[in-house]
């Protein structure tokens, strides 16, 4: 099962998640003091590279007919879908530069380039994801509706399909993240009427219509008799961006690491457990500069659960700060390649395609399932945690699991 109680997972007292929320909220004050003109140097260069590359994309299709042109026009268009859709779509409606003032780059304005309407990946997104992070029953993010990402969801005969599932959402990514927004589970739930699903198909409706026109309209028939190579070209262009936005956002959220909880632990969750569940809920990649940039700064997912408000290119400063924390408080931070991280997601979404009885480990001690029941040693006796008021070194959860890991547990009452 998920986890029910986050201090006793986490191997932390109630006084030292009290700490570790005062030293997280120093960061955040350290970051809002310090935001200005680099900042929003950053941006406005972003924006402007991301709308050269598109128009120059458009414009070399005026040859699409000819293959470098094709090649290098949808390339160029790619890479200005992801930059639009990663670092600026999903960082600004985030309002990450609402401080600026600036009407063209506030949350309240920009509609980015996908069929989401923003207004509704504000609610699915910003408020339910970023709120109940990883709740089973109440994150729908855990498996979108469609899949099984955890032992907690009971099995049932159509998730066979996880595999096929996958590669679907991955390839009509941008589809998925709009039909999201209608929250189809609520509505198998009866917590959802039939006439406000008809409104929201009616919004995204809309959003589709400018998004089908743009793409597979308006700009092939300005390039005349290339139109269909132009046509071709914007669906791979899309498609690129598509996979490239659900590998980022899959690798942030499904490795092993990236803990789930339950809705018992989030009913008595404080502000301060709610920074230790972002912590234990998320996970990182590694990226240089430009690999960073490209997943607007979501290799950082941890840091983005943590400040979902705080400018982008700020997140690989803050890393180095909650890293050290993650070493004070002997918490994992969960990282690794991005390989590593996807193919991890992929085996769960495999693995959990078959019925529990099938599988080896169990419901609080898997890869993709833990809770704090994995480090009872028999029922009545629970391990002891904190400062070692003999050593004076914190026995975390960091180190617990690699006791785990090694078989020397420690058999101490408590």
């Amino acid at each position: 099962m998920a986890i029910t109680d986050i201090k006793q997972y986490a191997h932390l007292t109630s006084e030292d998640v009290e700490e570790l929320a005062r030293e997280l909220d120093s960061i955040r004050s350290d970051i809002e003091e310090s935001r200005g003109e680099r900042d929003a140097r950053y941006i406005r260069r972003t924006i402007q590279l991301q709308r050269a590359l598109a128009a120059g994309g458009r414009i070399v299709l005026f040859a699409s007919n000819k293959r470098l042109a094709w090649v290098a026009g949808t390339a160029m268009l790619a890479t200005a879908k992801i930059i639009e859709n990663m670092e600026l779509g999903h960082n600004i409606i985030h309002g990450q530069w609402d401080w600026m003032n600036d009407p063209e780059i506030h949350s309240t304005e920009w509609e980015w380039d996908t069929t989401s309407p923003a207004t509704h990946w504000k609610k699915s997104h910003n408020f339910i994801h970023h709120k109940y992070t990883n709740v089973v029953g109440l994150d729908d993010d855990i498996g979108y509706g469609i899949m099984r990402l955890t032992r907690d969801q009971r099995w049932e005969r159509w998730m066979i399909g996880n595999p096929v599932y996958n590669l679907l959402l991955g390839t009509l990514f941008e589809w998925g993240v709009a039909l999201h927004g209608v929250e189809t589970t609520k509505y198998r739930k009866g917590e959802k009427s039939i006439a406000e699903v008809r409104k929201d198909l009616r919004i995204i409706g809309k959003k589709v219509g400018k998004q089908v026109g743009k793409d597979y309209l308006v700009f092939p028939a300005l390039t005349g008799k290339n139109w269909k190579h132009t046509l071709t070209a914007n669906a791979v262009a899309n498609l690129i961006r598509n996979y490239w936005s659900y590998m980022v956002i899959f690798c942030g959220h499904f490795p092993d690491g990236a803990e789930k909880f339950t809705q018992e632990e989030f009913e008595n969750e404080t502000q301060a457990e709610w920074y230790l569940r972002q912590m234990l809920g998320s996970a990182n990649f590694h990226a240089g500069p430009t690999m960073a940039f490209m997943s607007g700064n979501l290799c950082y997912q941890i840091e983005h659960h943590l400040f979902p408000d705080l400018p982008s290119n700020r997140y690989a400063e803050i890393s180095e700060r909650v890293r050290a924390l993650c070493d004070k408080y002997d918490l994992p931070y969960t990282t690794g390649p991005l390989g590593r991280q996807y193919m991890q997601s992929f085996w769960t979404i495999l693995k959990l395609a078959l019925p529990d009885k099938l599988l080896k480990a169990t419901s609080d001690d898997a890869p993709e399932t833990n809770s704090e029941l994995k480090f009872r040693i028999r029922e009545g006796v629970r391990e002891s945690f904190g400062v070692d008021p003999a050593t004076g070194k914190r026995r975390g959860l960091r180190t617990a699991m690699r006791e785990i890991q090694t078989g020397a547990i420690s058999r101490q009452g408590g």
